[in-house]
């Protein structure tokens, strides 16, 4: 295994890329777009074009705090997603 430098830091392939600014994905689901932004904190799932949306850290995550999190946040943007669409 031979290592390669990034900069002044020596980087072995093989190693995982700290996280230390978040980054941005789109994901489609059933059809609807949504952004997962990833962060040191934890992460947050949008529908694309709005502000609210599931915000988990990665301490709620590991103490098992998630479940209840997510299915409260779930509760939440469905209730909201229900009163905003028209169904015909």
């Amino acid at each position: 295994m031979t290592s390669e430098f990034r900069g002044s830091t020596r980087v072995h392939p093989d190693m995982t890329t700290k996280l230390q600014q978040p980054f941005k994905r789109e994901l489609d689901v059933n059809g609807e777009k949504y952004t997962l932004t990833v962060s040191p904190e934890g992460f947050r799932l949008v529908v694309k074009g709005k502000r609210k949306g599931i915000d988990l850290t990665w301490a709620s995550i590991l103490g098992g705090d998630a479940a209840l999190a997510s299915a409260l946040n779930a509760a939440t943007m469905g209730a909201r997603h229900d009163t905003t669409h028209t169904r015909h």
